[in-house]
């Protein structure tokens, strides 16, 4: 876009100083309209771009259509070596580019002094482009840190709280089989063995799953996410939370609703509080709405919003907690702007038919 910005203005002032009769100044801005059309390919090739702006200040040197080097193209042309190579690729271009520049401008200008000009125009915008490369690099890399960490902080909050909907059915479990054993009739050592050792082992993996709760929580640094208060029920006042906190936000609840496993109860809570977050943080003057249905074979959950997206947009990972935790029941989510504006967040979970 750059080039053809300039290229297309210089071309027309080309031709109308060529119609004014002033060849002189047509020359030059035909010159300098042909050393920007290398930087078409200064993303993809830079150093071909970089070769070619300097074969053609050269010759506009050594023709007299010029009489300085290092114009606006070989300017743009060296920063493009250092911001889109790296390693030997930006040390190879920019020795040979300065090599070939004082060589040629010495060759044709032999004033003193006149090529290290031209050497430190080359190496200067190439140490730039270098300095943007790397910032942009680390940039990215803090980012896709970032967003690791958290995927692996909403992978280790979805396990603690996964053991803590397994260890209670195990221990309802336990007591139950325990009960069973203990009023068995006399007489039934083989079923009375079998239940102890079912006993048996759902009291060893509950102490598994107090071990692998240990080691996540060593992993994560912190206590584990308290599940307490979390689930379906709570929607009505986690939208009030959100009305209180300034967003405008509404609950609708379609079909019958039916106890859900502890799991998928989380999993639809944690999905409308993201999304009524993302909501706040992400959107100026908008509303959500959340609707919450029950089918006979599945539960369905989806936050709308009207509002526009602030610009620049931040950047979060919550739609990544959601997917997890929806894929870990199961079901499916879909989200993305709406046609009509705003943003959109869709999931439905199976249930278990009882």
């Amino acid at each position: 876009m750059l080039v053809i910005v300039v290229v297309v203005p210089a071309a027309i002032g080309g031709v109308f100083a060529w119609a004014a009769g002033q060849p002189a100044v047509a020359a030059g801005t035909a010159h300098f309209a042909l050393t920007m059309l290398p930087l078409l390919v200064r993303r993809t090739r830079p150093p071909l771009a970089a070769a070619l702006v300097v074969a053609l200040e050269l010759a506009g040197l050594a023709t007299g259509i010029v009489d300085s080097s290092n114009s606006l193209g070989s300017l743009i042309a060296f920063y493009s070596v250092g911001r889109y190579t790296q390693g030997r690729t930006t040390l190879i271009t920019t020795v040979l580019s300065c090599a070939g520049y004082a060589i040629g401008v010495a060759l044709i200008d032999p004033a003193p002094g006149f090529w290290v000009g031209a050497m430190f125009a080359t190496a200067i915008p190439v140490g730039f482009g270098q300095l943007v490369r790397v910032r942009a690099e680390l940039r990215e890399r803090t980012q896709q840190e970032m967003a690791d960490s958290a995927v692996r902080a909403e992978r280790r909050r979805i396990a603690r709280e996964l053991h803590d909907v397994v260890a209670h059915h195990l221990s309802v479990i336990n007591a139950l089989v325990g009960g069973a054993r203990a009023t068995l009739p006399p007489g039934q050592d083989v079923t009375r063995d079998a239940l102890a050792g079912a006993e048996q082992t759902a009291r060893q993996a509950l102490a598994e799953m107090r071990q692998l709760l240990d080691v996540l929580r060593a992993d994560g640094g912190g206590a584990a996410d308290a599940a307490t208060g979390v689930g379906a029920a709570r929607l009505p006042a986690l939208v009030e939370e959100a009305r209180t906190a300034g967003l405008p936000a509404s609950l609708t609840v379609a079909g019958e609703p039916v106890p859900l496993p502890t799991a998928v109860d989380h999993a639809v809570y944690r999905i409308v509080q993201e999304a009524l977050t993302n909501t706040r943080k992400h959107t100026v003057g908008a509303r959500a709405s959340v609707l919450l249905t029950y089918d006979a074979t599945a539960i369905e959950v989806e936050v709308v919003d009207d509002g526009a997206a602030k610009l620049p947009a931040a950047k979060g990972f919550g739609l990544s907690g959601m997917a997890e935790r929806v894929a870990l029941c199961g079901g499916d989510l879909w989200t993305g702007p709406r046609a009509q504006g705003g943003f959109r967040v869709h999931a439905r979970i199976p249930l278990e038919k009882r």
